[in-house]
Order: structure tokens, then sequence, then C-alpha cells
């Protein structure tokens, strides 16, 4: 089967829609960047998932006693590193009419970051260990907020509108055979590995597929678009200000989204209550990686064709999709003793895993068909600054369960899905 006839089964499409929303001459090669955006994306998935600040590094914090406080600051420094400078790089990026290099190289960075991470692990413990992680876990965060304004404006350009949720589920479900592929591997055969032996194992892998993935992207074929307009970080603060004053429909996507954040916050939380409900070893990690790739291999391709029928009516569904798993774990930890297996517990994982995928894909494909097209780096930047400065007050909310208790946390987390929902009912179409 040819390239031109798989990406015309995966997207469903026709000759005559084939170039909605892109200019002529990033027509030429749309099978060809579809299918190369997409290899990156399986290498930077698994990547993720590897290092995963909700899964794998809490984790391998706790098993290192690096303490509680810093697996509960993993998730919020991970979205205030990608999300609040963003703003302040995308006026820079406008000025250049190739944008592919600012994912592509960053790709690279993360890629020395998460081997620095792999070196603390192997040299440091305690307190020092875990101001080491969560400080390189930040810069990495800021490496990946350059690239996250960068993949949105080339997928803008590259992938015609109405294949862009289905491209961002193909990179989700190729990542995720790829995940589940790794647990499978880890559950079954490197069980009996010592600590560090899956440590490097973890870290070397991750280092290597985000330089793949760095390569694939810069490999995509992108056209020059407009490079005027560019503005300093002032002026692009002034700018986006402005714009949020004008646009009462972004505005309510803004706040939609930020609560919608309920959904990754809650993760890093579940994989605790889990180990601690079930005494769960290496295995139990293993568990965890398995149902992150079935969750991803599940869930994407129907997701993506849900966002790019209404991106809207996905955000809504997925947070009382969010309500209903925080209300399952919630009754895990009530069960008998005798009952709280790992077994019982990888599923209720695996449903987060599900609603954060769904999460992700609802709100990217909104904001870019959202977004004009001579303005969309900036859409993209004013919305993930504001969220980042939102994540600023959700950095403390582990300490909910230690001041109140679990089941509050747990509680305010469904408050947070539900005021989403609301929210993403006032949106417009787009």
């Amino acid at each position: 089967m040819k390239e031109e006839e798989i990406y015309r089964w995966i997207t469903e499409e026709d000759e005559e829609r084939s170039c909605k929303a892109i200019s002529e001459e990033n027509c030429t090669n749309v099978p060809g960047n579809f299918f190369k955006n997409a290899l990156s994306g399986f290498c930077s998935k698994l990547a993720e998932q590897l290092v995963s600040p909700g899964v794998t590094l809490p984790w391998m914090l706790s098993m290192f006693d690096a303490g509680l406080g810093f697996s509960g600051m993993l998730v919020p420094l991970k979205n205030l590193g990608s999300l609040l400078p963003q703003l302040f790089v995308s006026g820079k990026i406008r000025a250049f009419p190739i944008r592919k290099y600012f994912w592509g190289f960053p790709a690279m960075a993360q890629a020395a970051l998460v081997a620095l991470m792999g070196i603390a692990f192997f040299t440091l413990e305690g307190t020092v260990l875990g101001i080491s992680v969560v400080s390189l876990l930040l810069l990495y965060s800021m490496a990946s907020g350059v690239s996250s304004v960068a993949f949105k404006d080339v997928m803008g350009k590259t992938i015609p509108k109405g294949n862009r949720g289905r491209l961002l589920a193909t990179r989700a479900t190729g990542g995720g055979v790829l995940t589940l592929l790794f647990g499978l591997v880890l559950y079954f055969f490197l069980r009996e590995q010592d600590t560090m032996g899956i440590l490097f194992i973890l870290v070397g892998l991750a280092t290597i597929l985000w330089v793949l993935a760095g390569v694939f992207f810069l490999w995509i074929e992108e056209e020059k678009g407009a490079s005027d307009g560019g503005r300093t970080p002032i002026e692009e603060f002034r700018k986006g200000w402005k714009l949020l004053g004008q646009d009462s429909n972004l505005r309510t996507f803004v706040m939609a989204r930020a609560f919608l954040m309920a959904i990754p916050l809650a993760q890093p939380f579940f994989v605790v209550i889990g180990r601690k409900n079930t005494d769960a070893d290496l295995s139990g990690l293993g568990l965890f990686v398995v149902a992150s790739g079935i969750a991803a291999l599940v869930s994407s391709p129907f997701w993506g064709k849900l966002a790019d029928w209404s991106s809207r009516k996905l955000m809504i569904g997925i947070g009382a999709f969010g309500i209903l798993n925080c209300l399952l774990v919630l009754g895990f930890t009530y069960l008998p003793s005798d009952y709280r297996s790992i077994y019982l517990f990888a599923p209720l994982i695996l449903l987060n895993m599900m609603a954060h995928g769904g999460a992700r894909l609802s709100r990217k494909t909104y904001l870019t068909d959202l977004a004009p097209e001579d303005e969309r780096p900036l859409y993209i930047a004013l919305s993930n600054t504001l969220i980042g400065l939102f994540t600023i007050l959700t950095a403390g909310i582990g300490f909910l369960a230690e001041w109140f208790s679990t089941d509050f946390l747990l509680y305010f987390l469904c408050g947070m899905l539900l005021v989403s929902m609301l929210l993403s009912y006032r949106l417009k179409e787009v």
C-alpha cells in the first residue's frame, strides 16, 4: 500500500478537501509530512513515558527516599517549565520562516537533560537527589515549551484542518504501542533486575529516543511561512493581553483548560496511593507502564476522531470521565486490605491515562482550529503561559492530602473537573 493510500485510509480523506486550511506551497507533500511527524511522535511519546513525571519519576524518587514532597512537585513543575516561557519565545519564532528547528533542536536538549537526570540518580541521594531531579525536570520542560509552540505552528502549516486530530491520535497510538511493548518487557523480563539496572535502561533509552524524535521532525518538508510581525517579549505580552481582553471565547477556553488540568495533576498521587495501598515492587511499575501503553493504543484513535468532530464536546466528556476516575480511586482506598491488589488498581491508572490523552487531544485540536494562521503562535503561547501561571497555584496541591485527607484531595480534583465541564459547555464550536 502506497504512502498516500495509507494516509487517506487513516484520515478518511478525499481529494477535494486534502489541503483545507493550509497554503498551496505546503500541500506538496502532506502524506510524507504526516508520517515524518508521526514517527517523531512515536519516539517522543515513548521517551516521555520512560521518564514520566506522573508515573516513572515519582516511583523512582520514592524508591530512593527522596521524599513525597518532591514527587508532588513533579507535574506542576513540568507544566510550569513547559508553559510559562512560551509567550516570550513565540514572538521570536515568528521571525523565522522555517519553524521546525524550534522542535528538533530542543528535542536534542531534552535528550541531554534526561542523561543528566540519570547521572543524578546514580551519584546522589535523599534531598539533594530530589532537588537535582526537579531542577533538571524544570529545564527539560522549558525545552519542551519551545517545542510546543513550534509543533502546533508546523502542524497548522503542513497538515490540513480536519486531519490534525488524527495526526495527534496517530502519534499517541504509535507511542502507545511502543510503551505497551516496553512495559511488557519490564514486567515479564526485567522485574528481577536491580533498581539501578532498570534506571539505566529507562534513562538510556529515553535519551536515544529524544535524539531520534528530533531527527524525524527536522526531516519534515516545511515551506517558508510569514516571518514579518516578529515581536519582542514585551510586545508579545501586550499583544496577547489585548487579545485576551477582546476574545471572550479564548478566555473561556483558557479557564476550561486550566481546570481540566486536574487530570494530569491527579496522576502522581494516584501512583503514590496505589503503591502505598498495595506495597508493590518494580513489577508494579511495569504494570503502570503497560497501562500507559494500553491507554494510548486503545483510546487515541477514538479521541482523535471525536476531536475532529467536536473538540469542545470532547473536553466536556473528558471532564466527566475524570470525575468518575477520581471516585473509583476513592472507592479503592475503602476496600478491605485483602482486596487491595496492584492488579486491581492498575486499571484505575489506565483510566487516568486514557483521560489525560483525551484532554490533551481535545484542547490541542480546539486551540489549533481556533487560532488564525498568522497569529497561531501567539494564541498557543498566550494560552500556555496563562496555564503556566495557573500551575504555580497548583504546586502545593499535594499538601491538601497532608493537611486534610486523601479523600479531600480527590473531591477537590472532582470539583475542578466539574468547573471545567461547565466552562467547556460555554465554548463556541470551531
